[in-house]
Formats: structure tokens, sequence, C-alpha cells
């Protein structure tokens, strides 16, 4: 098992500090939450160095009889804050018995939210682009692209932030979070993760095992989080998923874009081809492409999309806005991406790649394969990526769509025979990105929320 240098010192070697609790910033403000900050290492290899604050956030259980420790928590990203998580997890069906149960911890992960935020002064076109590299239809578009992304590279680079370059990283999230559990003065936490959080929680089992109670990953990245390969694993998640968008677009022909799956499949691919010759309201093929992948994320979404891509159809204007705090979210997801791993540098290897992909995943494979930011990242002092491991007790749950656009099953099973038998994985037979609390699926959520409350898992697969 390969974890930080042996010259990082342990994040609880210093002295826990203490939470001062009082009212949440506007982001965060729900019934019941309150938040806090805590100063943490930029550098853990310097852990009496430059210090950087990480705000944090608590719903307590309102039960002292029935609590049984702290629930930290994580919705995904990287990029995304979490300060306001706890709220929304009560406010979408976290159950009693389990708000009960634990004092439900948020946090803006380094260089996200309201700590430390990281930036590439990105402009407005820029961020209105998204984060997705461009569909390359040839390897001239991947060229092309690449001239792009070497320019937010340059970017990130230079912004006033990059001093936090190689320490935005997974391993020193992992870190930062038993800091947290430090202050909170527990001596072990349970953890819930969604989506990126899935890696976050993985890498904090392998470098603390003793200090995870009852850990949940919840739509799972591979072994090695957000790499190349969970990236072309995306392409192929949308194929698996789609077709359920394409029968639900098909069984309502009031939208006009089908009468069977098949013909809703051409559509696609038919505006796909006539965005990119003609934008609408500055969607793009591209941005078509990924705002699809997007809405197959919940049934609950498929029909607000399959109405704006009747919109698109018609050459009627749609809104498509950037989401709130896009600049900070897109910088600070290419921080953790490019620094947690090392990406290929050669446009051919990902002229390669799209060449294949584009056939394999027609739908998004040409972008999920191009080349992004991370080909230019500058040179940094950054340290070894922690390899997930078996080592610790077996105190995990992993919970699995079968049909997940965003983390296909294909990385989940990765991760579950990377964790060996720390591990149990449970996966359920539906289409959707998240399982617990409100995927719709009751089985599923009473077994998470039961290993949560009593500490049971199945005893198999």
């Amino acid at each position: 098992m390969a974890c930080a240098s042996p010259a990082t010192p342990d994040a609880s070697a210093a002295e826990p500090a203490s939470l001062e609790w009082g009212p949440c910033p506007k982001e965060a403000a729900m019934p019941r939450v309150e938040c806090a900050t805590l100063e943490v290492p930029l550098d853990y290899r310097k852990p009496d160095g430059r210090q950087i604050e990480i705000a944090v956030s608590r719903l307590a259980s309102q039960v002292p009889s029935k609590r049984r420790g702290v629930l930290l928590t994580n919705p995904g990203g990287p990029g995304a804050g979490g300060l306001s998580y706890p709220g929304i997890l009560a406010a979408f069906g976290l159950p009693t018995r389990v708000l009960d149960s634990y004092d439900v911890i948020g946090f803006d992960p380094r260089g996200a939210g309201r700590s430390a935020p990281v930036s590439c002064d990105l402009t407005q076109q820029q961020q209105e682009r998204g984060a997705f590299p461009a569909y390359a239809h040839t390897a001239a578009d991947v060229t092309r692209e690449a001239k792009y992304a070497r320019t937010i590279a340059r970017q990130c680079a230079a912004s006033d932030s990059a001093w936090m370059l190689p320490h935005t990283t997974t391993a020193n999230t992992a870190r930062d979070i038993d800091r947290i559990r430090a202050a909170l003065g527990e001596s072990k936490i349970s953890y819930l993760g969604a989506s990126y959080g899935t890696s976050l929680g993985a890498v904090y089992g392998t470098l603390f095992p003793g200090r995870g109670d009852r850990i949940v990953l919840d739509s799972n990245l591979g072994p090695g989080g957000y790499d190349v390969t969970a990236f072309r694993l995306v392409g192929r998640g949308m194929e698996e998923r789609f077709p359920e968008f394409a029968e639900f677009v098909a069984a309502h022909p009031e939208y006009g874009l089908g009468a069977t799956p098949r013909q809703v499949t051409a559509k696609f691919f038919e505006l796909a081809k006539r965005l990119d010759e003609r934008p609408v309201s500055g969607i793009n093929g591209t941005s078509f492409r990924g705002r699809t992948l997007d809405h197959l994320y919940s049934d609950a979404l498929m029909p607000a999309w399959a109405k704006t891509w009747q919109a698109l159809d018609q050459g009627k204007p749609v809104s498509s806005p950037p989401p709130p705090n896009a600049a900070n979210s897109m910088a600070a997801r290419l921080y953790v991406l490019c620094a947690d791993r090392r990406w290929p540098t050669k446009v051919s290897e990902y002229q390669r790649d799209v060449a294949v992909d584009r056939l394999l995943y027609p739908k998004l494979g040409g972008s999920t394969a191009n080349i992004g930011p991370c080909a230019f990242w500058p040179d940094k002092d950054f340290e070894p990526p922690v390899e997930v491991g078996r080592r610790g007790p077996s105190n995990i749950l992993l919970v699995q769509n079968e049909r997940d656009p965003g983390t296909p099953l294909a990385g989940a099973r990765k991760l579950r025979g990377a964790l060996g038998k720390r591990a149990t994985m449970v996966t359920v037979d539906q289409g959707g990105h998240g399982v617990y609390p409100s995927g719709g699926n009751k089985c599923a959520s009473d077994l998470v929320t039961t290993f949560l409350t009593t500490g049971q898992r199945p005893a198999y697969d």
C-alpha cells in the first residue's frame, strides 16, 4: 500500500483545536445548522507552517440519549462546497433515526466555497463553456482543444491562488477531515460520501484506517478517483443510462422527439450535430451532450430536459446560465483533479483515446476522452497519490445504481475489489446518480440506515 511520504506527519499529531459554533453564512443558513471555522496546515509536511481556514457546519442531534457520534458528509465534486449539505440531507429525507444518532457534519473542502477558495481567473465565456472538453470528431479537434486546455492551465498557474496548487488534493482534504474529527473531540467518525465523496472516503479510510466508524460510499468512483480511466468511463455511463431517457421521451408523444427509443436516439445525434453547426442560446453540441448527461442523474429531471430538447429542436431560445459560483467550483475541480494524479501529456494519446471512445461510446466518448488542462498542469511539488488498499477494519458499505451515468458500475466494482474484505457492496437495479437517502429504492435505503444506526451490514455483496 503506497500512502503519503513517510515524512508526512499524522494529521492528528498537533494539539486539536476546538470549534466555536455560530450562525452560518447565507448559502448554508438552514434550520438548526450551525457553522464554524477551523485552521489546518496548508502543507501537512510542514504542520507548523502556513495555515488555512476550513468552513465547517453541524446539524446536531436533538436526542442526546440516542446520539452515538458524528456523521461527516461530502456531496461530491471535486470543487463542490458541502457547508449546506447537512441541511440538504435533512430536507431530502435523511431518516429521523440517523438524525437522532449523529451530529451531521458538513464542510467546504479546501479550495472550494469558504475554505481558502482558489481561482483560475476564468472569464465569463470560459465559465459558460463549462468543464467538459469539446466533443472531438477528428484528431484535429483534439489538437484545437489542446490549445484551449493549455490556456486554462496557464491561467490557473498564474492566478493569485497558485500557491495552493500542490496542496489542494484529496489526500490533504482527508487530512483536514481528521483535523475536524479531532476538533470535534471524537476518537472516530462515521462518513457518508457521494460520487467524488466516495474517493475522498476511500482515501480517508486508507490514511486513517482506525479512525473510521461506519463508512458509506454512494455512487462510486474507481480506486484511482477521477483519473483518465474514470473520465472515459463516463462515456460508458451515458450509453448505459440513456436508453431509459429514450424510453421516457418515446412514451410522451407531446414532446415530438420520436415515437420509439430508436427515433429519440437518432434525434439526439441530429440535435448534437445541428447545435455544433449553429448553437442556440449558447448551447452547442458539446454542452448539449454534457447537459443531457447531467439530466440523466435522476428520473425527476427528465421531463424538464425533454422540454428543453423540444425547444432546441424548434430553434427556440432556452435559459442556460452557468451555475452559481461557477468560477470557483471549476477552478477547485481542476486543482484537485490535476494534483491527485499525473495525466498523459502527449496530444497523440488523447487522439488515440478519442478515436476509440467515439466508436465505443458515441454519445459522449469524443468529449470524455478528449484532452483537458491537466495535461498541461504546472510541475509543482506534488506528493504521490494515495493507493486505496485493504488494510483496516471491515466497516465500509458501498451502494451503487447499476446504470449510473456519472460513476458507472464498472468503476464501483474496481473500488470494491481494491477494498477487499473491508467492504460490502449493494447494487440497485435502477438508473441515476445517487442511492441514499432519496434515490427511490426503499430496500437499499433501509440497508444504509440500518448500517448507520446499528452497524449491521449485509453478510455478502
